[in-house]
């Protein structure tokens, strides 16, 4: 009998806006998907793959690699084999059929990360009605690396929110934001210097806004690990946060401590 049940909210964006107006390809990380989702079902929880337009998240080929399962190849063999052949990842839901069905039957949230994240679900308004609906019911929410970024979804301006981080407006951002949920919270995100490496390395050109600067702006008590790719975890009432893709085992483990403890209480 399982526990209950985990939503996993992913995102479909490839590519992602750069300074003078390039793109870079972008998407979802194999190891923030896959290593929170195997832990969850071995804990004993179902999990629910949703994404706003139903096709699984496109997975960015910089994660493809057994060096983000600590160089395991048999680790990276079995996630692969995870992410092409479990059902979970591959009957995929809608964002919004999950919110028109109910989101009564779901015990808790996890949104990987990736740079997709931050294109798409940091303004889905379905995403912004899953998260006010977990927030307010005090059931544990989960997001990785930029996925914390998708926190923005529940801000109600949320498309404005985006698109005055781009323009460098952050006032206007600040009072796009008014009355976000997670005002106050404490969390982290992928840091700053991070994100030079990641776009220097990987991007090949500069973001419009760094993810602390996005959370902060909103109104989040953003901290980071000072070591680049360290593992790092935020808790804060029902909301975990991991700085990193390094950071997946650990906040896995802090979402299924979360998810029991709500269940034993129950």
């Amino acid at each position: 009998m399982t526990k209950g049940t985990v939503l996993v909210a992913g995102s479909n964006a490839t590519r992602i806006e750069l300074r003078g107006g390039g793109l870079a390809a972008i998407g979802q990380y194999l190891n923030e998907t896959v290593v929170p989702a195997m832990a969850l079902i071995e804990a004993g929880y179902d999990v629910v793959l949703a994404t706003p337009d139903r096709t699984r998240p496109h997975i960015d080929e910089a994660s493809d690699s057994a060096q983000h399962f600590g160089g395991d190849e048999t680790a990276y063999a079995r996630a692969r084999r995870f992410y092409a052949d479990d059902p979970s990842m591959n009957e995929v839901r809608t964002l919004r059929s999950v919110v028109e069905d109910g989101l009564d039957r779901f015990a808790g949230l996890f949104v990987p990360g990736g740079h997709a994240p931050v294109v798409d679900l940091m303004q889905d308004a379905d995403l912004g009605t899953i998260l006010r609906h977990f927030h307010e019911a005090g059931k544990p929410t989960a997001l990785l690396c930029h996925g914390p970024v998708a926190l923005a979804a529940a801000i109600p301006r949320a498309r404005e929110f985006r698109a005055a981080l781009i323009a460098g407006d952050k006032a206007k951002a600040a009072g796009c934001a008014q009355g976000w949920a997670y005002a106050g919270y404490r969390m982290t995100v992928f840091s700053a210097s991070e994100e030079r490496i990641a776009e220097d390395a990987l991007l090949h050109g500069k973001l419009y806004f760094d993810m602390p600067e996005a959370l902060q702006a909103a109104g989040g008590k953003v901290s980071v690990n000072p070591v680049d790719f360290a593992p790092n975890v935020v808790v804060d009432r029902e909301l975990i946060t991991g700085q990193n893709p390094s950071s997946d085992h650990q906040l896995a483990a802090r979402l299924i401590e979360a998810l029991d403890r709500v269940l034993a209480a129950a």
